[in-house]
């Protein structure tokens, strides 16, 4: 991890050849911390260990003086180093060409020759405040995204009043059905039950009831004796028992098939079993946790769930929403998974991007957001995630545009100073603690987003 330089002057990388031009460079920006590079094995040694927030960058460095690749190499040096800084290449008049190929490269701006220090230093003081208002944006955002639950990334309204009936679910042994469609995300929320609870230093035991032949379940669940039928050649322990002590998750509890839901209503109220080809009754001290993509009192009027079962299991039905009724989450998730992913030289996602995962329906949930940002990742060509990227449509030209960057961190920074206030139960300096800023910056703050103090 890169730590910022501890100088009190701001610091500011020139990367340039020409000893004159250097020389005008160093007495515009007296102000600042300069470090200088003349070609790209010094740039290497200037960024070993450092971070700029602002880099200048001549396009024409040897050996190539005349051209643009050696600058366009190091722009994409200094951006895989150190993918948030700003860099402003400065070219010559007859280098427009090269100069919007560094921007769609990562270049934060260009800047033509001949230097005017008044117009240059206001460039580079600007693409300072930049970079220190996306740092602080990021820290903002990555409070958001402390997770409610372990594991649950979100900050909607739906999605936090699931993760408070977890909370106070995990307290009890209560038998509780987490229902929701596939991919959102019904096994994070048992497993974050089960951490919360007091059994959490016992086992958490899953099985998919859907994914097991009909023929082989009863024996996964209950184990069975050594001859209890073909094949059965020493005794093997089921899902029950290896869930002693802890919790059991029943995954599609909604396909058990119905002489299995005999035995299973049988455990539910007795907390007892028997292998398969076994006699003895075996005593549990388990919680089970159930999950499920289907509409169990449909089932039950269809008859294929038993209504005894049900009641038994539904003590406490907790619904997840999709993700297409929480298009905030969709975002943040999908900043998630791209820190997650460890993109190297992304910076993160482009306005485009956050406008169209917004808008997509998606039918796979969580999990189709997660396989698209991994595939986009490996397929991004720019700075950013793009719409494109993750083959998503993009808003016509009669439609709304993405956010603007300004947008984009009063929304980031409102749903952060939301989760902190509630956090922080109405307590001003616990606010202020929670965000890492002033008792007066936190109160302008809530004044800003419209919170009373």
């Amino acid at each position: 991890m890169q730590v910022p330089r501890a100088e009190t002057k701001p610091a500011l990388l020139i990367v340039e050849d020409d000893a004159a031009a250097l020389r005008q460079l160093r007495w515009t920006f007296e102000d600042y911390a300069v470090e200088t590079a003349g070609n790209r094995e010094e740039l290497q040694q200037r960024l070993h260990g450092a971070a700029f927030p602002v880099v200048l960058l001549d396009l024409g460095l040897p050996p190539d003086a005349e051209g643009a690749a050696e600058g366009l190499a190091a722009l994409q040096q200094i951006l895989i180093h150190s993918p948030d800084t700003k860099v402003i290449v400065v070219t010559g008049r007859e280098d427009r060409e090269y100069a919007l190929r560094a921007v769609e490269l990562g270049a934060y701006d260009f800047y033509r020759k001949p230097v005017d220090a008044d117009e240059i230093r206001f460039l580079v003081a600007r693409a300072r405040e930049l970079h220190t208002l996306e740092l602080e944006n990021r820290r903002l955002v990555r409070g958001a995204l402390r997770e409610p639950l372990p594991g649950v990334v979100a900050t909607s309204d739906a999605m936090l009043r699931v993760c408070r009936l977890v909370e106070r679910a995990a307290g009890s042994d209560i038998t509780v059905v987490i229902v929701g469609e596939s991919g959102t995300g019904k096994e994070v929320l048992a497993r974050a039950l089960h951490a919360r609870s007091p059994r959490a230093a016992g086992p958490l035991t899953a099985i998919n009831c859907a994914a097991i032949p009909e023929q082989l379940l009863e024996s996964e669940l209950f184990g069975h004796e050594r001859g209890a039928f073909t094949g059965a050649v020493r005794q093997s322990i089921g899902r029950f028992e290896l869930a002693n002590g802890g919790t059991l998750l029943l995954d599609e509890v909604g396909d058990i098939p119905l002489p299995l839901q005999v035995k299973l209503l049988r455990v539910l109220e007795q907390r007892v079993i028997q292998r398969v080809g076994g006699r003895s009754d075996i005593p549990l001290d388990i919680r089970i946790v159930c999950a499920t993509h289907r509409d169990l009192p449909a089932l039950v009027a269809e008859g294929g769930f038993r209504e005894d079962l049900y009641y038994r299991i539904s003590e406490l039905v907790i619904e997840v929403p999709p993700l297409r009724e929480r298009p905030e989450d969709a975002v943040l998730l999908a900043q998630h998974f791209l820190e997650r992913a460890e993109a190297g030289s992304l910076r993160g996602l482009a306005p485009d991007a956050v406008s169209a995962i917004a808008r997509h329906p998606w039918p796979g949930n969580v999990r189709e957001l997660e396989n698209r940002m991994r595939r986009a990742v490996l397929l991004a060509e720019g700075s950013r995630v793009g719409a494109r990227d993750l083959e998503l449509p993009t808003l016509g030209a009669d439609e709304a545009p993405a956010l603007t960057l300004k947008d984009s961190l009063q929304v980031a920074e409102r749903q952060a100073v939301a989760r902190a206030w509630a956090e922080a139960d109405g307590n001003v300096s616990q606010l202020a603690k929670v965000l890492g800023v002033s008792r007066p910056t936190a109160y302008k703050l809530l004044r800003d987003h419209g919170f009373k103090s």
